[in-house]
């Protein structure tokens, strides 16, 4: 079962000595761990598939960390990102999260506290997708948005979504009161944690991905805004 398999991390990290006694916490902990130095060689890395979660450091010497991570989300992977960055202010935080990272540390850091992190994303993101035998064999109808939570995995028809970790989490707390509008500050608190002081601004960013997304796929189902008040899920909005 894939989550008896150790979760496949990729370090992106030019820096030895944070990346070696990095390497070595992980691998104790049985994450199965590979490290590159730079971005393109990440992207190479990542698109040859089976990475689980990205621990992204922002000062690299070939493509900014933050255009890593755009790439990345731009070529649908659904895997964590963590940034690992020496920029501590608010906000390079805040642009990190717009472009799709699930969270982000800065340095020097508490190895405990990236590790719960760490183990706090693969919950989140289910480690990677599972494989397509286990996609299901019903036709449905090619407009039709479904969830499985437990799965984490979406579906328009037959066609499965490539979603992030915290646009899943959306999607899902929208579709399970279809219709239904959910607060700015209920979709913090559950998808981000009531902990998160960071600006709304990376909600608004996830939604827009969202949006995309399902607009991208030809679902019927939308995103709706409530001016002032937060977002709901239209299942099959009518025509006109």
């Amino acid at each position: 079962m894939l989550g008896q398999m150790p979760a496949q991390l990729l370090l992106v990290e030019d820096d030895d000595q944070i990346a070696i006694p990095l390497i070595r916490t992980l691998e104790r902990e049985d994450y199965t761990v590979e490290r590159v130095a730079a971005g393109v060689p990440a992207l190479e890395r990542v698109a040859a598939g089976g990475v689980d979660l990205v621990l992204l450091d922002l000062g690299l010497p070939d493509v900014d960390g933050l255009e890593v991570c755009r790439r990345l989300r731009a070529a649908d992977f659904g895997g964590g990102i963590m940034i690992l960055t020496a920029r501590g202010g608010e906000l390079d935080r805040v642009v990190g999260l717009d472009v799709g990272a699930d969270d982000y540390i800065a340095k020097p850091f508490a190895l405990a506290e990236l590790l719960a992190r760490v183990r706090a994303l693969l919950r989140r993101a289910g480690q990677v997708a599972a494989p397509a035998a286990l996609a299901p064999t019903t036709t449905a109808a090619p407009d039709v948005v479904r969830v499985d939570a437990d799965a984490r995995r979406a579906w328009v028809g037959d066609a499965e979504l490539g979603l992030t970790a915290k646009e899943f989490d959306v999607l899902a707390l929208l579709a399970s009161s279809p219709g239904a509008v959910m607060t700015r500050e209920r979709v913090m608190d559950e998808v981000w944690d009531e902990n998160w002081f960071g600006s709304t601004k990376t909600l608004d960013a996830t939604i827009g991905r969202l949006r995309q997304k399902l607009e991208d796929s030809g679902a019927r189902s939308r995103v709706v805004n409530v001016r002032g008040v937060g977002f709901r899920l239209e299942i099959d909005p009518q025509d006109g």
